[in-house]
């Protein structure tokens, strides 16, 4: 017996840049890539179309209220099988402030100061 396997049993998923949101009362996820299935045909799906999640009203409310919260989004983090399910794992990410954008930009101008001046003396 053949089993047709799905994109994300073969790992063709893709979670960069991909974030969730919630809208009318329901939970979607953003920029998530999902390959197109090879050996399909022009009724492919978008691999970046929004995709609902199936929470509980429970849960959207919690979560709606957190994400009202200054800077806070939700970010998937995994994705995974539990029986014939796929789940995927949010976190709430709270941005960065100006002041942390600044220090970054510092370590970040300093080190490569460091990598120049290094690969000068080695020349």
């Amino acid at each position: 017996m053949v089993q047709k396997l799905s994109q994300l049993n073969l790992g063709k998923v893709n979670l960069k840049d991909s974030y969730a949101n919630i809208s009318n009362g329901e939970c979607y996820v953003y920029n998530m890539h999902i390959s197109p299935y090879e050996h399909g045909n022009i009724f492919n799906k978008d691999p970046l179309r929004p995709k609902k999640l199936l929470l509980h009203k429970k849960e959207i409310l919690k979560l709606y209220g957190l994400l009202k919260q200054k800077g806070y989004a939700l970010i998937p983090l995994n994705i995974y099988f539990k029986g014939s399910f796929v789940k995927l794992e949010l976190g709430l990410a709270k941005g960065k402030k100006l002041y942390d954008k600044r220090e970054d930009l510092k370590k970040k101008d300093a080190n490569k100061q460091i990598l120049k001046n290094l690969r000068e003396k080695n020349i």
